[in-house]
C-alpha cells in the first residue's frame, strides 16, 4: 500500500498497527521518493535458543567405536 505523508500523519497508529499485524510492508510517497516502514521479522523461539555443541568427535568415530572393553554385565 502506498499513501501520502499527511495519510501518514492523520492515521499512523493505525497504520503501524496494520504493519504489525499484517507483515506487509507500507510505502509513503514523499515528492516521488518512496520510503517503506518495513515490519521486523519474526523471530521464532527455536532461533532464541543458544547453540550448544554437544559433540566432540564426529558421528563416524561413534559408530566405528568398539565398546566391548568398555561392556560391564552387572545385570546379574
Amino acid at each position: 500500500m502506498t499513501i501520502t505523508p499527511t495519510d501518514l500523519r492523520k492515521n499512523l497508529f493505525k497504520l503501524l498497527d496494520e504493519v504489525v499485524s499484517t507483515g506487509k510492508t507500507l510505502e509513503i510517497n514523499r515528492n516521488g521518493t518512496i520510503l517503506k516502514i518495513i515490519p521486523p521479522k519474526k523471530i521464532s523461539k527455536f532461533d532464541k535458543l543458544k547453540k550448544h555443541n554437544t559433540m566432540t568427535c564426529s558421528p563416524e568415530d561413534i559408530i566405528e567405536n568398539n565398546w566391548e572393553k568398555e561392556w560391564v554385565d552387572d545385570l546379574s
